[in-house]
């Protein structure tokens, strides 16, 4: 399982990261979303995964971290409140700019 999840977490990252490379805003925002999805699972695999624990502390002792799911999900709250607040930027950008090139400059083709 732990495998599966450090997989999907690098994925995740090099497709955030190719994104946000692009000159376009719109992959940009999706860019910059697929990277707090990976961050998002990379912190809450760093709370250790445990198939059978109790979600409270029970009197065996053996029970899931709650610190990482806080983490995750103040995480998700503050990612969403982002990505609402850059496609509204990326949207007052375009148009004023007139185009959505991350850099402002219009393609010049020939």
């Amino acid at each position: 399982m732990e495998m599966l999840y450090a997989i999907t977490t690098g994925v995740l990252t090099a497709c955030g990261l190719y994104l946000t490379l692009r000159g376009r805003t719109f992959p940009v925002v999706v860019g910059l979303t697929l990277l707090s999805y990976a961050v998002n699972l990379f912190l809450f695999s760093m709370g250790g995964l445990t198939t059978d624990g109790a979600a409270l502390a029970n009197r065996d002792g053996h029970f899931a971290d709650p610190l990482p799911q806080a983490l995750v999900l103040t995480a998700i709250v503050i990612g969403f409140a982002m990505t609402a607040f850059v496609v509204i930027l990326a949207m007052r950008a375009r148009s004023e700019a007139g185009n959505d090139h991350v850099d402002g400059k219009k393609e010049i083709r020939e």
